[in-house]
């Protein structure tokens, strides 16, 4: 052999070897205490089916979705659940995730309540008013659309942005005018003396959820997150046909009182499906009208980040 050949076989022959993806040894979820993914915790349901695969579940618990994207985005998490907003924040801010899958909703779990003693009678009456929600939430997006199909301009709100405690807090004051929130404190909200429901999500449109991982984990573990997605289209049905027992989870959970909570369960959707043309679509109308509005700082194609899964 050519000493110049054998120089270069030796130098490839040192070379590392391409990175394989190892067996996973953890999943790690993000979860709020309600949905399909609190029902999998109480029920173990992931631990049963991957501990003989040696795969350890660990459960981080957050109060709202965008902390949840930035925690996936940086890998402290693998996958997690949130509504239609926080994704659209993260991939506008280029974060590492993916959409798995959709929990779809007619909205019907979301509202626009107003505190006692309001004398607001229509969404036209908002223009001037102190509106909260969480700012990046699915709450947010609610609020966005309920004031444009009244005709009034964003620009015209006082918007105040607060996290779910604090702007249930302010709401209870009669510090806020109008405050749009979703199940369970909207359930827990409404039932409360003096308490209306200026507009309910379904009058407005599809407020749906969705399954997201991290993109590297995604693209590590293909597998694995098909068999996550699998089981948790068991567990949304298993919900849809228990709903009282799902309710008492969450009450035990929250200590939210379980009138309240029946009320937000019956009315919530279970069912887990894979990413659509028309679900992807309507995610793509939420990033456009962000963008348009200036919330957003460069448009994003929600298609870029539905994550596809590779053979295995």
């Amino acid at each position: 052999m050519p000493a110049r050949r054998a120089l270069l076989l030796s130098a490839a022959l040192a070379l590392p070897a391409p990175l394989r993806a190892q067996p996973a040894r953890e999943l790690r979820i993000g979860f709020q205490k309600s949905g399909p993914l609190l029902v999998a915790k109480n029920r173990r349901s992931f631990e049963e089916r991957f501990a003989p695969q040696g795969i350890e579940v660990k459960w981080v618990e957050f109060t709202f979705g965008p902390p949840m994207m930035e925690a996936m985005n940086v890998g402290s998490i693998d996958f997690g659940t949130v509504g239609n907003t926080p994704p659209v924040f993260a991939q506008a801010a280029r974060a590492r995730v993916v959409y798995i899958a959709a929990q779809p909703t007619t909205g019907a779990n979301q509202a626009l309540l107003l505190p006692e003693g309001s004398t607001l009678q229509s969404l036209a009456d908002l223009r001037g008013k102190r509106l909260a929600y969480a700012r990046g939430s699915s709450a947010h997006d609610l609020a966005i659309t309920a004031v444009e199909s009244a005709g009034v301009a964003w620009s015209d709100i006082q918007r105040v942005e607060l996290p779910p405690a604090d702007a249930g807090a302010a709401f209870a004051r009669g510090n806020v005018d109008a405050w749009s929130i979703w199940d369970p404190f909207y359930a827990l909200t409404e039932v409360q003396r003096g308490v209306r429901i200026l507009v309910r999500g379904q009058q407005i449109g599809p407020q749906n959820s969705f399954f997201l991982a991290n993109r590297g984990f995604a693209d590590q573990q293909p597998g694995l997150l098909r068999d996550v997605v699998a089981e948790l289209a068991r567990i949304g049905a298993w919900c849809s046909d228990n709903r009282s027992q799902v309710a008492a989870m969450q009450t035990a959970e929250t200590g939210i009182p379980l009138e309240a909570m029946q009320r937000g369960v019956d009315r919530g959707a279970f069912a887990i499906v894979p990413m659509n043309p028309a679900i992807v679509a309507q995610q793509q109308a939420v990033a456009d009208r962000f963008h348009r509005l200036g919330l957003i700082p460069r448009p994003i194609r929600v298609p870029e980040i539905v994550w596809t899964p590779a053979a295995v």
